[in-house]
């Protein structure tokens, strides 16, 4: 038995919603009994990319179909087990190329291309992973095509090696053992695999989607028109300079746009989204004074907390290094950074990010998501900030299919990116660039606290639903059930004493004079720190800490 393209679809699509039935079992495999486990979200999503894509296939024949699966997971790919599943897909593709059936050997051969192209997208392969899951299920397939040429029996074979590679993950990577879990994304592709051979079983029932909103494309921030974004004034000098067409121009880039002058001096306000903009194009056509830039949103957010109550909450304003980068057009590099929450974003934003990608826990970026802001750059060459180790190799991937000079700072938290977004020198190239950067980000330790949403053992730890856990640049160091009690007791061990400035950004779930009241404590125990509160309303993490 072979499958031909349109086979080969319906055995794609049924894996998808073999997956889709059981997300939430992946998703509670994730080691860290964290709130945002994630995998089986991001290997569904991915999925369901590849396959809107091989539903718009212009033919079905074997060949147009893997290129269509290969290209739409390419783009769709989502979290680190995503763009791994990707890589399987592509390497699927290459090698059913020019292919009009699947054949049992022929699938066989595919898978083996495929795993290999999977291993060749991570730097450093880990076993008891999906990587091991992936290869065990190819050889399998090998071998059983030596005999058999059913691709039922072939698949079927594959399952059978995929499910006692599964169980065996926890045997390789001893986190999984001492989690009492096994690998998640491993798990993820038995229940594809599992969906396919149902198809050419004909047992699939098509099951209702369980447990993941709709693959809606993450925005690159986008600010009401009410009055946030950035106050962007300025003044050109030039010679025949055209009010109209001026005022055209920069009414294209935002809002309440107001542009008066002659042809000798024009005064341009605008409020935009990307305050580079405006200030490049006014550039272009003469020299630029009196440049005034104001984060509208960050100062609301001031006046807020000003009409509610004293709080240990500094104002957040644009750096006058900034204006004095934006004054002198210095914006030949550009930068994206992903974000988790609106309040992240507009920090970032304030210290010069060109463009914002909301993303992180739970809602990994796409590299379609991370080309569409990186072309929103006017530039050529772009740095890349993707502030959770979870989605690294998406930008990675969007490094590889742009086709501007892109360089990926792999950041892992929202404190790296921080950092490295203060080194950024706009009179360096790229290159240099990305070296004060990756540099800066090494130097920041990043504490976080959350909640366990499950019992677990890790670290040595004895967990309990609900306990407040500390995590110390992504290492468990303590459990306990109060917020700040773990905090200082993560300090205490980091020896905190030894730090020039704590950052503490607070999340949805904190005020802001809890969160001064956090700040208090750590002031009292090392006077000599400074200390920096701000609100970054980020969900799951209750602080996200900064250690410098």
């Amino acid at each position: 038995m072979a499958a031909t393209g349109e086979g080969l679809k319906a055995m794609l699509r049924a894996g998808g919603q073999w997956l889709e039935a059981h997300v939430q079992v992946v998703n509670n495999l994730n080691v860290f009994p964290v709130p945002d486990g994630d995998t089986g979200t991001n290997m569904v999503l991915t999925m369901r990319a590849a396959l809107a894509s091989a539903a718009k296939a212009g033919d079905d024949r074997v060949e147009t179909i893997a290129a269509a699966v290969a290209h739409g997971a390419l783009l769709g790919a989502r979290g680190n087990s995503g763009v791994i599943l990707s890589q399987f897909w592509q390497g699927v593709a290459r090698f059913l190329a020019g292919r009009d059936h699947v054949t049992a050997e022929g699938w066989a051969n595919a898978t083996r291309q495929g795993v290999e192209a999977a291993y060749q997208s991570v730097l450093n392969p880990v076993e008891g992973t999906i990587l091991t899951v992936a290869r065990a299920a190819a050889e399998a397939a090998q071998q059983s095509a030596k005999t058999n040429r059913d691709l039922t029996v072939v698949l079927a074979d594959m399952v059978a090696a995929a499910q006692a590679a599964q169980a065996n993950t926890p045997a390789l990577l001893p986190i999984l053992q001492e989690a009492g879990v096994t690998d998640s994304g491993g798990q993820g592709l038995v229940y594809i695999l599992e969906g396919c051979l149902r198809c050419l079983r004909g047992e699939m029932v098509e099951p209702e989607p369980v447990g993941v909103a709709a693959a809606e494309r993450q925005p690159v921030l986008e600010l009401d028109e009410a009055g946030y974004g950035y106050d962007v004034q300025f003044l050109i000098q030039g010679e025949r300079l055209n009010v109209e067409e001026i005022r055209a121009q920069i009414d294209r880039l935002g809002w309440s746009t107001l542009v008066v002058g002659d042809e000798r001096l024009v005064k341009v306000h605008v409020h935009v989204h990307d305050p580079g903009m405006p200030l490049s194009y006014g550039a272009s056509l003469g020299p630029l004074t009196d440049v005034v830039v104001e984060n509208m949103a960050l100062q609301a957010r001031q006046f807020a907390r000003q009409r509610g109550g004293g709080t240990h909450v500094p104002p957040l304003s644009l750096p006058s290094q900034l204006t004095d980068r934006l004054r002198d057009s210095m914006t030949s590099v550009g930068t994206v950074c992903v974000a988790p929450s609106q309040g992240l974003a507009h920090i970032l934003q304030s210290l010069g990010a060109n463009q914002i990608v909301l993303g992180g826990q739970t809602m990994n970026p796409s590299p379609e998501e991370l080309l569409a802001a990186i072309d929103k750059f006017h530039g050529n060459d772009v740095l890349l900030l993707p502030n959770n180790a979870n989605v690294i190799l998406a930008a990675q991937q969007a490094q590889k299919l742009s086709s501007k000079n892109v360089r990926v700072i792999p950041t892992k938290t929202i404190p790296q990116g921080i950092a490295a977004l203060l080194s950024l020198n706009y009179q360096t190239d790229l290159a240099a660039n990305a070296e004060r950067m990756l540099d800066a980000a090494q130097q920041v330790q990043t504490l976080e606290i959350t909640r366990a949403v499950r019992e677990t053992t890790l670290s040595g730890f004895q967990i309990k639903l609900g306990d407040v856990m500390g995590l110390l640049n992504d290492e468990l160091v303590s459990v306990g059930r109060d917020f700040d009690e773990v905090t200082l007791d993560v300090l205490e061990k980091v020896e905190a004493g030894a730090c020039e400035v704590i950052t503490l950004y607070f999340g949805r779930d904190c005020t802001p004079v809890q969160a001064g009241a956090m700040a208090d404590k750590i002031k009292a125990l090392y006077p000599e720190l400074e200390v920096e509160v701000y609100d970054g309303g980020q969900p799951y993490y209750y602080y996200i800490i900064s250690l410098e």
